[in-house]
């Protein structure tokens, strides 16, 4: 694999491109005031999801964080969460879906259930059909759990798993509940499979490759990965590394606002007086709010909601809990800044 540990934006971004760059002095980055909202990142093949994020650091943004991170080996949909988008984190991995397309080839399995690990076994995979391939992905429908991988970010003890198993210390085997709701093959070619599943979040694709690979007596590995959607985001409203640092002024309106994030949560605006309240601690009345789009349905205990200023400015996910005034404004997280 390549060497990410350059010391600069640039040098990771010809290291992405298809084509070499004449050598040339770095050009200067401009240091952008911090911006607010969602990137989506079309992630390319190699470099981490940490390793992308640095590369951004270098543009001034220094509240970063994102949703669902991609192995070095996959690319595609990574969203980038920037200020006070971080905070929405934990509701974009809960709220909805993912699609990949891959690839994987038979006849073998590795330690980390991927072409990027060191191979366990390899098996003759010479009686194994193209009708036996489609009926096995045509399974992945609807499982409900599947083993974790014993290279992945899952914690035993406090411990990643791939921690563990690179000092040879041996962790007992976890399951995670997963929906997978649509899985097609593209393509046999065998050894070569492509594919497309969705799936619930957290669901470990080199799992499924694994798994089927058991199945059939021979063996598979993961040998490539894109996802093409993230909820509610896909790679048609994404961007590269390499636009980005040939263009790194673009950058905030690229960035897409958090109600676009969420947008099953209605958003309510509030007047100078209640977002005043809103920052003091005050729970609000719902009946103070005015809610943005068409007339608005009564608001029900436990609804969710995103509270914004006049000027569109986010201010709170809040959630309607009863209250003995009657259904009151409870702050989940606040995303206002100072």
């Amino acid at each position: 694999m390549e060497d990410w540990t350059g010391s600069g934006f640039e040098a990771m971004i010809s290291s992405c491109s298809s084509s070499r760059l004449p050598a040339q002095e770095p050009a200067r980055l401009p240091r952008l005031p911090q911006a607010h909202g969602v990137l989506v990142l079309n992630k390319p093949r190699g470099p981490s999801s940490a390793r992308c994020l640095t590369a951004l650091k270098r543009l001034g943004q220094k509240k970063i964080g994102h949703a669902g991170t991609l192995d070095p080996m996959a690319s595609g949909v990574l969203l980038v969460l920037l200020g006070h988008a971080t905070k929405i984190a934990g509701h974009l991995l809960t709220d909805g879906g993912k699609v990949y397309s891959g690839a994987l080839r038979i006849g073998e399995s590795t330690d980390t259930w991927d072409a990027e690990g060191a191979v366990v076994t390899t098996s003759a995979w010479d009686g194994v059909t193209e009708d036996a391939v489609r009926r096995e992905i045509a399974r992945w429908r609807g499982v409900s759990e599947q083993p974790v991988p014993p290279y992945s970010a899952a914690k035993h003890q406090g411990q990643p798993l791939y921690k563990l198993a690179r000092a040879g210390k041996a962790a007992p085997e976890k399951v995670k509940r997963i929906e997978i709701s649509h899985a097609e093959t593209l393509e046999v070619s065998l050894p070569y499979v492509r594919f497309r599943v969705s799936c619930s979040s957290g669901t470990y694709i080199r799992s499924l490759a694994h798994s089927l690979g058991m199945r059939l007596g021979c063996g598979a590995v993961l040998t490539e990965l894109t996802r093409e959607y993230s909820h509610p985001f896909g790679l048609d409203v994404s961007h590269t590394l390499e636009e980005i640092a040939a263009a790194p002024e673009r950058l905030p309106e690229w960035v897409l606002p958090v109600t676009r994030a969420l947008p099953h949560w209605p958003v309510f605006t509030l007047g100078p007086e209640e977002e005043g309240r809103l920052r003091n601690g005050v729970s609000l009345p719902c009946g103070v709010t005015r809610r943005e789009g068409a007339a608005a349905p009564d608001i029900c205990p436990g609804e969710k909601a995103v509270l914004q200023a006049r000027d569109g400015s986010p201010l709170a996910l809040v959630q309607a809990a009863s209250a003995p005034r009657g259904l009151v404004w409870t702050v989940v997280r606040g995303l206002w800044t100072l």
